[in-house]
């Protein structure tokens, strides 16, 4: 299958909804954007979300959600509405099918068939535009370095995508990624969070600033007020919409372990754990990893970043980290202060300042490894036997 398919759940059991949770682990390829409770509520989801599939259950009041799923499908026509109900009356199933549902699942639900339902829509996304990759930067601690790498690291992404690549800045109160390249926002994060309807490409367009390196900038809020407006789910639906117009969208952020980060790593395709050779970080890391693991959250998409490595670490290794949290290092970022710190008081990132610096070469080599992991391995080899024909041609 292609992109995952993006479905939104309504169900008011319990049962059937960690059921569901279950099934969809197991057949892969699906992100549930929202779940929702009440039937009232299912049309301002799919007008908010973006969405592939609505999957209703409809006991025990099939009567009741009827007249919504009628709504959902005459507003939103390409969206598959899938159903699950336990009675096999047939005069309503001719009414279920009358209102727009395309497949129908007794519980318990056989996989397989499932399995074979979402095969079909996604053989009908095939031609639509492929959704883009979230790379989520977070910070174990203040000052670790996240929004210096995540700013940079969509800079570098730009030379490299052949779509758009957009960074959003997640710390809502303190964020300085607008700082950080000297970019002056006219609408931020929570002017799109707050938006009603679901976000169309030419609302989100106009609210991005495009900097001069080709990446676009979705600040933070400009108020603490604003800040306090912007919820767990319009986060997540603001990212799924930003990921339909871009190939990458990088988040500073987020900048805690709670239930709205947990949202946001959820959707995520890459989760950079940024740390510092210091034992609070290595704390806060390890309650950070344990905390997914106790939530459900993916940790093989985590990978973990060391930053400013090289300077005096009171003994602390990269291998000691990586050891204590039984978690292999994916990169190390070196120590050069001088040249991080002059980019960020001037606002330009440091492929402008410092284009050679060992730290910005460094972040260049997390993007190239982001962008082709698949083709990793034959690159280190394609460079090997580069340098050997090279020595053999000079003999």
């Amino acid at each position: 299958m292609g992109r995952a398919l993006r479905f939104i759940v309504l169900s008011r059991n319990e049962e059937c909804a960690a059921e569901l949770r279950t099934l969809f682990r197991e057949v892969g390829d699906i992100k549930v954007v929202a779940e929702v409770e009440e039937p009232a509520l299912l049309v301002q989801a799919v007008r908010q979300f973006p969405v592939d599939v609505v999957l209703v259950d409809l006991d025990p009041a099939p009567e009741l959600i009827l007249p919504v799923i009628v709504e959902v499908a005459s507003a939103e026509p390409d969206v598959a509405i899938f159903a699950l109900l336990s009675t096999t009356d047939g005069q309503l199933i001719l009414d279920a099918m009358r209102s727009g549902i395309r497949e129908f699942f007794p519980r318990p639900i056989d996989g397989k068939t499932f399995s074979e339902a979402i095969e079909k829509v996604a053989s009908k996304q095939l031609e639509s535009a492929s959704q883009g990759k979230l790379i989520t930067v977070m910070g174990v601690s203040g000052g670790a370095g996240a929004t210096v790498l995540a700013t940079n690291l969509a800079v570098e992404l730009v030379a490299l995508a052949k779509g758009g690549v957009t960074i959003v800045d997640l710390d809502y109160r303190f964020g300085q990624v607008a700082t950080l390249l000297d970019v002056e926002p006219t609408y931020t994060l929570a002017d799109l969070c707050n938006s009603p309807e679901r976000l169309e490409q030419t609302v989100v367009t106009r609210a991005l600033v495009k900097h001069q390196t080709g990446v676009h900038v979705l600040s933070r809020p400009s108020s603490f007020a604003q800040a306090d407006t912007i919820t767990a789910a319009s986060c997540v639906g603001l990212l799924l919409a930003l990921l339909q117009f871009n190939e990458y969208v990088v988040a500073d952020g987020p900048i805690r372990f709670d239930p709205g980060a947990r949202a946001v790593l959820e959707i995520s395709d890459a989760n950079l754990l940024v740390t510092q050779l210091l034992v609070p970080h290595v704390r806060n890391s390890a309650r950070i990893l344990e905390g997914m693991r106790e939530s459900g959250c993916s940790r093989e998409k985590t990978k973990l970043v060391c930053n400013r490595v090289g300077r005096d670490a009171g003994h602390l290794s990269v291998k000691d980290i990586s050891d204590t949290l039984s978690m292999p290092a994916y990169a190390s970022i070196p120590d050069d202060w001088a040249s991080v710190s002059g980019a960020i008081n001037l606002g330009e990132p440091l492929l402008t300042h410092s284009p050679k610096s060992k730290v910005r070469l460094s972040i260049e080599e997390i993007a190239a490894r982001l962008h082709g992991p698949e083709q990793e391995a034959d690159d280190k080899e394609t460079r090997k036997k580069g340098l050997i024909g090279r020595i053999f041609t000079s003999a």
